[in-house]
């Protein structure tokens, strides 16, 4: 959680300063639901993040350097500095590049579990994020849908955080509670309080455990407030004050080292280690990428990943270099 808040900091001052092209999309406020579904998932799984799931990513294995290189378009990056920020991933590694569409990944972590289970594979879980307003489109629902009839092994967590960029919850839906959306297709649902790591870590592991288990789908909805933007270039002017008064304007990284304190598990001096030991990870990875080569449009064929050229022929924290 920590670590991806400094990284976020970081992005959002390079952002400020012209140095990253396109936007920078912040996950301050939903970091403990991220992290939580990140860690509660293991090798193997699948994993399908969206803007705000820097935490999560992190959590699942994602190297940080991998995030700054595809923020500054670095070559050497994932995505070879070929596309958006927000759209990087190692699907060989489960850890699936986003599409921008709301509630877009759902099918595709579908068809990825699908997939699997053509090739008898087993114990696996696959792992969708969306937000409040991907529920109101019909990707959702379809694909909901299919999971529940082929009782595939999707969690999928929605981040209730009030507005669909800037349309409240109000004028979203007329359902009493988004759980309720998964009634109707019978597909088990939960609730979590999104400001609080520990109720995150409880609730998700449950989840995923029940889920890899045979359960089928099920759907986690989590109620927290984005503490920013939309994006950088948003400064959430209509975001309710009295909202962020409520508990759902907690901070759940001030709530979880708060209990940190509380409980004697971690001291203010090691807290502020970590938070040093963050920066200077982040600050690190700035600087090696700064120095790195972005593509050369004059040489790049600009083919999809799958070319020979292109496929992940490159070394990652936990593997040699694909063959």
């Amino acid at each position: 959680m920590l670590l991806s808040r400094v990284l976020d900091e970081k992005m959002a001052g390079l952002y400020r300063a012209g140095k990253i092209q396109g936007g920078v999309f912040l996950g301050r406020g939903q970091e403990a639901l991220s992290a939580s579904l990140g860690l509660a998932l293991r090798k193997g799984d699948i994993f399908a993040p969206l803007i705000r799931d820097g935490a999560g990513r992190l959590a699942f294995g994602e190297p940080v350097i991998d995030a700054v290189r595809t923020y500054l378009g670095s070559a050497l990056g994932p995505m070879r500095g070929r596309d958006g920020n927000v759209h990087r991933g190692r699907p060989r590694e489960g850890l699936l590049p986003m599409i921008s569409h709301l509630a877009a990944m759902i099918s595709v972590v579908n068809g990825a579990l699908m997939a699997r289970r053509f090739k008898k594979m087993e114990g696996f879980v696959g792992a969708a994020s969306v937000g409040d307003g991907a529920t109101s489109t019909g990707a959702f629902h379809e694909a909901l849908n299919q999971a529940a009839v082929e009782r595939l092994p999707l969690v999928l967590v929605v981040a209730n955080n009030q507005y669909a960029y800037s349309t409240p919850n109000s004028r979203q839906f007329a359902c009493e509670d988004l759980m309720c959306k998964a009634v109707g297709y019978g597909v088990p649902a939960r609730h979590v309080d999104g400001t609080d790591l520990e109720d995150c870590l409880r609730v998700l592991t449950a989840a995923v455990a029940q889920t890899r288990a045979g359960g089928g789908p099920q759907l986690v909805v989590a109620r927290l407030l984005r503490l920013c933007g939309h994006g950088e270039h948003d400064d959430a002017h209509y975001i309710d004050p009295q909202l962020k008064k409520s508990p759902l304007g907690r901070d759940c990284l001030k709530v979880a080292e708060e209990r940190l304190l509380r409980e004697g598990w971690a001291s203010s001096a090691e807290i502020a280690s970590w938070r040093q030991d963050a920066g200077q990870q982040v600050d690190d990875a700035v600087a090696k990428v700064q120095q790195e080569p972005t593509p050369d449009p004059y040489k790049e064929n600009w083919c999809a990943l799958s070319s020979k050229h292109l496929t992940e022929m490159f070394e990652t924290p936990s593997s040699a270099p694909l063959p």
